[in-house]
This record gives C-alpha cells, structure tokens and sequence, in this order.
C-alpha cells in the first residue's frame, strides 16, 4: 500500500502589542509569494527566498508601534516558524542542502542541515551602517531570527563582495536554494534520515 504524502503547508499568525503578522507557507510549492511588510526591500528579499526556494509564501505584516526594528525581528520568527511547522517530522527530507550563489561582483554560500538542532553561523561582512533604508544590524537580526525560529543548523557566509546589497540578495538566493534541496522528499531514505533514528 503506498502512503500518501502529506501536505507541507503551514497557517501562522502572531500578534502583539507591537506587530500583526499573517503568514502561509507551502514547501510544494511553485515560488509563488505575495508579501506586504511595508518594507521594500524586505519584501524583495522574500520574494527572491520564495522565488528559489519554490516555497509559496504569502505574508502580511503591520507595525502596531511603529518601530521598524520589532516589525523585521517578527517577520524573520514568523517565516522560521511557519516553515518549521510545515517541515512537520521531517520524514524522508534529504536533510542536507549547500549552495554557491554569485551576484556580479559578490558571492554567497550557504549550508543547511535539517537536524532539530538549532545552530547559526552568519558571516554577511556588509560595510554600510544602513542598506536600502534597514539598517545593518536589522538585516542581520532577521536573518537571525529567521534561521533559529527554522529550528536548523545553518551556515551562510559571503565569500567576498564590494556591493552590500549584492551580498545580502545573493546570501538570500543560496540559503533558499540549499533548502529547496534540504526539504526535497527523497522516497529512498529511510523514514528519519539520522542514524540516531529521530530529527
């Protein structure tokens, strides 16, 4: 009898005295997404992630204080946990993605191991205090946020660049695709890919 897969789509929403976010993930998908933050170049940024990644994502979010640093902090826990409830018991993923992104002058690669062991190393080397309107720090904070709240070890380094915003889209392009190959469904593995037997 063949076992029919299950649906990875994940329904999330937070809201606090300080943002309302509405977000929808699905891993099958086609990188589809229709983002709202109120931030463009957030918004580019996850678009880009959905586009190669093949996760459809659509996400809604407002500020309730008026403080941009909250609004990016929630939007980055939020896609983490969104796509961590729709990996679900992680059964027959690949678990491990890697990927070497160049955009002109600057490239990024990015590892990924699915294990339920959250570790980040995040090495951007951005220069500019402030890139496309988000600060420095932010942008770093949200790619924090984002891969603790995925519940995953990940590694994403700039090898080398001139152009801070090249760094960061490239950065965003290698994580997404080596997590396509991370959450592939591979029907040979057996049902926890860990020798320990559990994720």
């Amino acid at each position: 009898m063949i076992k029919e897969a299950k649906e990875r789509i994940a329904l999330l929403e937070r809201r606090t005295r300080e943002v309302s976010i509405e977000s929808n993930v699905n891993l099958d998908g086609t990188g589809k997404s229709e983002i709202k933050t109120n931030i463009p170049f957030l918004d580019h940024l996850i678009n880009a992630f959905a586009r190669y990644s093949n996760i459809d994502i659509n996400l809604i979010a407002k500020s309730e204080d008026l403080i941009k640093h909250h609004l990016i902090e929630d939007i980055g826990i939020v896609l983490g946990q969104s796509i961590n409830r729709a990996l679900g018991d992680r059964e027959k993923i690949s678990r491990f993605g890697y990927s070497l992104v160049p955009m002109d002058e600057s490239i990024s690669k990015v590892a990924v191991d699915l294990i339920k062991r959250p570790y980040y190393h995040i090495d951007l080397k951005l220069e500019r205090e402030s890139i496309e309107n988000i600060s420095k720090e932010d942008i770093v904070h949200f790619i924090q946020s984002f891969v603790s709240n995925l519940n995953c070890c990940v590694h994403l380094v700039v090898e080398y660049g001139i152009n801070d915003h090249h760094k960061i889209e490239a950065t965003m392009k290698a994580f997404a695709i080596a997590l396509k190959i991370a959450m592939k469904i591979d029907s040979s593995n057996e049902e926890k890919p860990s020798t320990k037997g559990m994720m």
